[in-house]
């Protein structure tokens, strides 16, 4: 078993206060493989105090200090991709064969983007005879969710020490083992002590903590959307600023011009990938009533020859999902989906054959869904699949926006002129057109309850960033 009992404070690594532990656990056998640290206000205030102290001296550090930094955190983070890899198989369950591309390579390509993000921004512009400056906004504490362990807290922190902001991570509980080999990392490219601090513990003992405190800044943070309105109601109270990424329910629209045999194993993909964990899953699939008997019988196809095994096959492409808790929350799903009248072309509840233990849910596909059922509108995060018909572009469009979120959605047809019209009049933060991936430059977030603010690229360090205007800073002929 893995002992990390330990914080990561002021450039140490210090027992923690409380002397209390969290179990980690294996979801592919549900055995305990890791102990780590419960914080407390203690160990908080340790981290607060350590980021404060420095809080001038990063703010006012060049703009090439920063970048010196960020390339040391890359060159490490490099090297020990594999020990990243294995830790997010172990705690995470994600299948090895996975990890590296999907997991741990972007999470590296966060930190190469902010580095070339720096030139790009504008920190400092004439208006007259004003100065217009763009400074760090100071402490900032950073949540990271459970289901992408390397590259939400990698994003976050190459965004803020872009900006010349000491940081606070307060990692999932459920998925540490990634953001204490981060802290490692950091450690190892010896950036000054403060800059950087680790508090493993609870959510709603740390989170809330470092939600309510006077001393924290800025608050970003990445999970559900209920976490997201408690932590912006913790903020209000001393008005920091927060940038929250949330839920997602986004719809993949399949225009009446395209090739379903193409799309159907795009379609699974999108919403199977990572166990159906990631918040910008398609779990809503729209596609042409006179299509659906074709994609039902591809999307059958495609779902029931997914290598569903455990994470430490080389063939595996789905594992289980990461705890007792989200794989009851998933049942419960699929079982009111039936309830409501939703037909299951694939899957169902209960555990696959051959793999009793452990948190693996059979992969599932509902057909006759309607866009008011309870599988439609909630976020299941989870491998299940909505497919819903439409009969009119504008009809798919009034069924992509009528959802509280408003994170990601995807459009695939061959009229480029139909997927401009589509794409624009959805409610999203993102659209991907046609299988065109999003590069890291963009920047990432939502509409309506899937968030406030944007991450990645230049957009994520801005976020981290106050604007501050000097008149009179020039003198004018």
């Amino acid at each position: 078993m893995l002992n990390y009992t330990k914080q990561f404070i002021n450039g140490k690594w210090v027992e923690s206060h409380s002397k209390k532990t969290i179990n980690i656990f294996n979801p592919a056998n549900e055995e305990v493989i890791a102990k780590i640290a419960a914080g407390d206000e203690t160990d908080v205030n340790y981290a607060i105090e350590s980021a404060n102290k420095v809080e001038n001296e990063f703010r006012k550090s060049s703009l090439e200090y920063r970048k010196e930094i960020l390339l040391k955190i890359s060159e490490v983070y490099k090297r020990r991709m594999e020990d990243l890899i294995n830790a997010i198989s172990m705690d995470l369950g994600s299948p090895i064969s996975k990890t590296k591309a999907s997991q741990v390579e972007v999470g590296y390509k966060h930190f190469v983007t902010a580095i070339e993000m720096i030139d790009k921004l504008q920190f400092r512009e004439q208006r007259g005879n004003a100065l217009v400056m763009k400074e760090a906004i100071g402490t900032s504490a950073l949540i990271t969710p459970w289901n992408y362990p390397a590259n939400q807290p990698a994003t976050k922190i190459a965004s803020s020490l872009a900006a010349g902001c000491p940081i606070i991570l307060k990692p999932s509980e459920i998925t540490p083992l990634a953001s204490i080999i981060l802290a490692e990392i950091i450690e190892e490219a010896n950036i000054p002590d403060g800059y950087f601090n680790l508090i493993n513990g609870y959510g709603n003992e740390v989170g809330d903590l470092l939600s309510k405190s006077k001393n924290i800044r800025m608050i970003s943070f990445t999970g559900s959307t209920d976490t997201g309105a408690k932590i912006m109601k913790n903020a209000t109270s001393n008005f920091k600023k927060v940038a929250l990424e949330m839920g997602g329910k986004s719809p993949l629209i399949v225009l009446d011009d395209q090739n379903i045999e193409e799309n159907a194993e795009l379609a699974v993909m999108k919403v199977m990938t990572n166990s159906g964990q990631i918040c910008t899953a398609a779990t809503r699939t729209l596609i042409p009533e006179n299509m659906k008997e074709k994609f039902y019988s591809l999307v059958k196809e495609k779902v029931e020859n997914l290598k569903l095994q455990l994470p430490n096959k080389t063939e595996s492409e789905i594992g289980p999902v990461v705890s007792q808790k989200q794989y009851d929350k998933i049942q419960f799903y699929i079982n009111k989906g039936i309830e409501e009248g939703a037909k299951i072309l694939t899957g169902g509840s209960g555990k696959p054959q051959g793999l009793e233990k452990g948190y693996f849910v059979k992969p599932t596909v509902f057909i006759d869904v309607k866009n008011n059922m309870t599988i439609a509108q909630e976020e299941i995060f989870g491998p299940v699949m909505s497919i819903i018909t439409y009969n009119t572009i504008d009809e798919a469009i009034k069924i992509a926006n009528d959802t509280e979120y408003g994170l990601s959605s995807y459009v695939i047809g061959q009229n480029l002129e139909t997927v401009r019209k589509v794409a624009e009049s959805i409610d999203s933060g993102t659209v991907e057109t046609n299988n065109i991936s999003k590069n890291l430059t963009l920047p990432f977030g939502g509409y309506k309850s899937s968030g406030i603010g944007r991450e990645w690229g230049d957009f994520g360090i801005e976020e981290f960033l106050e604007v501050k205007a000097i008149s009179g800073y020039f003198t004018t002929e």
